[in-house]
């Protein structure tokens, strides 16, 4: 089960204390108290798992290291162990405590969180002309304290997109090594599937349904994944009887979600055309040519209709590789 919306608390480490002690060696009196080392930081990095997220669904609670009291002979105490927490590549970061929002877009991606306390200074920082055996000495500050609510929303160069049973697992598979599940009836995907077509990330989004941005079927839990997906490759089964209707009730819950998704780049397609004759088959396209004059009819089982599938992803490899 993909794990995309969970809620933690993070702390990062409290500052160690200064230390207040004196020389006791002849001629060498004196303050030798060493600074406290610093807290650990609060990082999360990108990382291209999108599993990532399962190991917070039991735990909650992430503290980075205090940091060390400071030592005698003007010794200053270690810091303490930052702490990483690696988030899939496409995590939005809402800080709920402070109303913060950052994200994450690249593998390796570091971005701080929450630093740590600093260290508190010894008596040796303390010495002056007027003052030649101080005993005050400063207690390391506290770390802070966050609670985070990460959300994945997955980045993908190509989006599938379609009703339930339209293909798209199936299509996943045959152009990358992806291992979506495939079987007859609704809601086979229930979470997003990732393949790489050489420079390419391509993502199965499970089947929407009519009244999918309210909530109905799958609901909304994986519409946020197709905000970041740059090119849509929209499925219609050539067995549909209203294929029209299809494509409009998809379009409806994109808009509906998000305006923007509208005006994406988008790819129609009809597929599973190896299940029906030749006449329906010309009958859908002449339909959906009304929308989309650039319509493809494609089967896995045809082999020279994926080759123009992926004729498709080429040019749109060189045109990421153009722009990037």
């Amino acid at each position: 089960m993909l794990i995309d919306d969970v809620t933690i608390d993070v702390s990062s480490g409290k500052g160690g204390d200064g230390l207040a002690t004196f020389n006791k060696t002849k001629m060498s009196l004196g303050p030798t108290g060493g600074n406290g080392g610093n807290g650990g930081a609060v990082y999360l990095q990108g990382v291209s798992n999108i599993g990532a997220l399962s190991r917070f669904r039991g735990t909650k609670n992430f503290r980075a290291e205090n940091g060390h009291e400071g030592g005698p002979q003007k010794m200053g105490g270690r810091n303490g162990e930052d702490l990483v927490l690696n988030v899939p590549v496409g995590t939005v970061i809402h800080i709920t405590t402070t109303g913060q929002k950052k994200e994450i877009t690249k593998i390796d991606e570091k971005v701080l969180i929450c630093r740590g306390g600093k260290g508190g200074r010894g008596n040796f920082s303390f010495r002056s002309p007027s003052n030649t055996t101080p005993k005050q000495f400063e207690k390391g500050r506290r770390g802070g304290q966050l609670r985070l609510r990460l959300e994945l929303k997955l980045i993908a160069d190509v989006g599938l997109i379609g009703l339930p049973n339209v293909g798209k697992s199936s299509l996943l598979n045959k152009l990358t090594n992806a291992k979506s599940r495939v079987a007859n009836y609704s809601f086979t995907t229930l979470e997003p599937s990732l393949g790489a077509f050489y420079e390419l990330i391509l993502a199965d989004i499970p089947g929407l349904i009519e009244g999918a941005s309210a909530g109905k079927g799958l609901g909304i839990k994986f519409l946020r994944h197709i905000e970041r997906t740059r090119i849509f490759f929209h499925l219609i089964s050539a067995q549909s009887e209203n294929p029209v209707k299809d494509y409009e009730v998809i379009r409806k819950e994109l808009g509906e979600y998000n305006k923007k998704l509208l005006y994406k780049k988008e790819y129609l397609f009809l597929s599973q055309c190896d299940l029906v004759d030749s006449e329906k088959i010309e009958k859908n396209i002449s339909e959906l040519k009304k929308i989309n004059p650039n319509v493809l009819a494609i089967s896995i089982k045809n082999d020279d209709s994926i080759k123009e599938v992926k004729k498709i992803l080429e040019v749109i490899t060189k045109q990421k590789t153009f722009y990037e």
